[in-house]
């Protein structure tokens, strides 16, 4: 094996019924991350069992007993799933969510961004097959009884390993994903499985692939992950490629999205004042007033402003200015655009303005400013 099974990066979507389970019981070479869209699974590892519920994230170490299932009572399970090597700066972000030795859990990620995690996972499994252009002219299609054929067709579906079914590459798949073993008819971390029919009186999901999705009957390449994604698509992605480095982004924007969002919920003080002060520094050049930022956050005016002094100790429109003038004095650090560009890209109506309210913080004129803090 060229590639050492710890270092491919497997992902997969499943939606599986009561009795589906797998145990390793000397963990696996790679994490292994897992995102809950629907049902309840129950996994266990370094002495802590959590139930894994729709909008639930759990990343397990490599290295350590584990063992998941559907969960009892539940049923279905349906989840997106990835084996990967974390980058340096990941395994701070999840340190908060950590239960036991390498076992984290991100519970009740907000509904509003599970969208986009979905979405990640979809261009993920999309991305597992991307190549670059071609810098040569395609072949001519030829025609046949069904159409149109090219060599090339957008519609192919993502990369399974049934697409190269070879002893070489299950073996390689089984030893990236630690050799777990699962009941006979729960079986399928290296087939493409079939989704499990949805049990009677749940909510129906689309049956099959949806049209657009990897392996659907529509849609282009561009496209194919904005969709459903058919449960039971499995695809591998070895080597150091681009399209690894695309598979390994959309993992990294999963745990940023979920523990981001987790954490501004769990921070103190004010919800509404903490999400002000996020617009406010996203965007310090917008045109925010007392009235735009009290409606971003559902309050009249004057409750907004009372309530914004009581939790930071100074008015919203101080807080604009302070961090107008903070971004106005990063960007003479790192720019070389002109004073009254500055001002406009910091917010101020014009550079008269602007040079006085600076010179008011920083005790010098904005050209002065930019000459001490490069020597």
């Amino acid at each position: 094996m060229t590639v050492p099974a710890a270092e491919l990066i497997v992902l997969g979507h499943y939606d599986q019924p009561p009795g589906y389970a797998t145990r390793r019981a000397a963990g696996a070479p790679s994490w292994l991350l897992m995102w809950t869209q629907a049902g309840e699974g129950l996994v266990e590892q370094g002495g802590a069992a959590l139930r894994a519920g729709p909008g639930s994230l759990v990343v397990l170490a490599s290295g350590e007993p584990h063992h998941y299932r559907v969960a009892p009572g539940a049923r279905r399970w349906r989840f997106w799933w990835v084996h990967f090597q974390p980058r340096p700066s990941w395994t701070g972000w999840l340190a908060p969510h950590a239960l036991a030795p390498g076992c984290h859990l991100v519970a009740d990620v907000p509904e509003a961004v599970r969208d986009r995690i979905d979405a990640a996972f979809r261009r993920a499994l999309h991305d597992a097959r991307w190549l670059p252009p071609a810098s040569y002219a395609p072949a001519p299609a030829t025609t046949s009884q069904e159409g149109p054929q090219s060599p090339y067709d957008p519609k192919d579906p993502a990369p399974t390993l049934t697409d190269a079914p070879t002893a070489a590459g299950e073996t390689a798949v089984r030893e990236a994903m630690g050799g777990g073993t699962r009941p006979a008819e729960a079986r399928g971390a290296v087939e493409r499985v079939s989704a499990a029919p949805a049990p009677e009186g749940a909510p129906e999901e689309s049956g099959g692939t949806a049209a657009g999705a990897p392996g659907g009957s529509g849609g282009t390449a561009a496209a194919g992950w904005a969709g459903e994604t058919a449960a039971g698509e499995v695809a591998v992605v070895a080597g150091v490629g681009a399209a690894r480095e695309l598979v390994m982004g959309a993992v990294e924007e999963v745990l940023v999205v979920a523990t981001a969002s987790v954490r501004a919920g769990e921070e103190g003080g004010d919800g509404r004042v903490r999400r002000a002060l996020a617009l406010i520094a996203a965007e310090p050049g917008a045109p925010h007033t007392v009235g735009s930022l009290a409606r971003a956050v559902a309050l009249s005016p004057s409750r907004f402003a009372h309530l914004f002094a009581e939790e930071t100790g100074r008015s919203p429109m101080r807080a604009v200015r302070e961090a107008r003038l903070r971004h106005a004095a990063m960007l003479l650090e790192a720019t070389d655009l002109d004073v009254g560009r500055v001002a406009a890209a910091s917010g101020f109506v014009s550079p008269f303005h602007f040079s006085r309210a600076f010179r008011r913080e920083h005790g010098v004129p904005p050209r002065a400013y930019r000459a001490r803090v490069r020597g």
